[in-house]
């Protein structure tokens, strides 16, 4: 479970910095580090769909603007919306 859990945090960790775009990598980069050793295997699995979503949605999401697909309410989401980045 343990060897499951870190791999999990390493694919996540990959796919949050390399995304496409710079401002994304950034910003899911950020949300990633400061979050990742405090989330439960549930999380993470949240946390890996979130990662699905693709980037203008994500944007959209995040700037509460409207997007092309509801997200959901549980705690990754609401993590990640209310995630103030610093540049």
């Amino acid at each position: 479970m343990v060897n499951e859990t870190e791999q999990l945090k390493k694919k996540i960790i990959y796919r949050s910095n390399y995304r496409g775009t710079k401002e994304m990598d950034k910003l899911l980069g950020a949300f990633t580090k400061e979050y990742i050793n405090e989330l439960s295997m549930n999380d993470l699995i949240e946390l890996e769909k979130l990662l699905n979503i693709d980037d203008n949605n994500l944007y959209n999401f995040y700037n509460g603007l409207q997007t092309e697909i509801v997200f959901e309410n549980n705690i990754i989401n609401n993590l990640f919306k209310n995630f103030k980045y610093e540049k």
